[in-house]
């Protein structure tokens, strides 16, 4: 099933994003590379590509996982926790309709 990740970035968290980002996003090459991921991406806190030294304020992964734990586990193990960015993250079952 798919399930949404949504996380919420600390305040002044660049730092730690840019630190973390390679292993980051080699996470979420791994489930691309198995077929398990529909979309991730940064949230910019203005509404620009590129927010500058404003940064993010989270981060969006719709992913497949075999379960709900599965799932949270897997948002648990993100580098971006380890580098003090994520203060929060909420993971929900998500239903993909469109486009199909």
């Amino acid at each position: 099933m798919w399930f949404v990740i949504f996380a919420e970035d600390h305040e002044n968290s660049l730092e730690g994003r840019k630190q973390a980002r390679p292993a980051h996003l080699e996470r979420l090459k791994a489930l691309q590379n198995d077929g398990r991921l529909l979309v991730a991406g940064p949230c910019p806190a203005i509404a620009e590509l590129d927010p500058g030294v404003l940064g993010f304020t989270g981060s969006v992964v719709i992913a497949e996982f075999e379960s709900l734990e599965e799932a949270e586990q897997w948002a648990n193990d993100d580098p971006y926790w380890q580098a003090g960015v994520y203060k929060k993250s909420t993971v929900k079952p998500f239903n993909a309709v469109l486009p199909n």
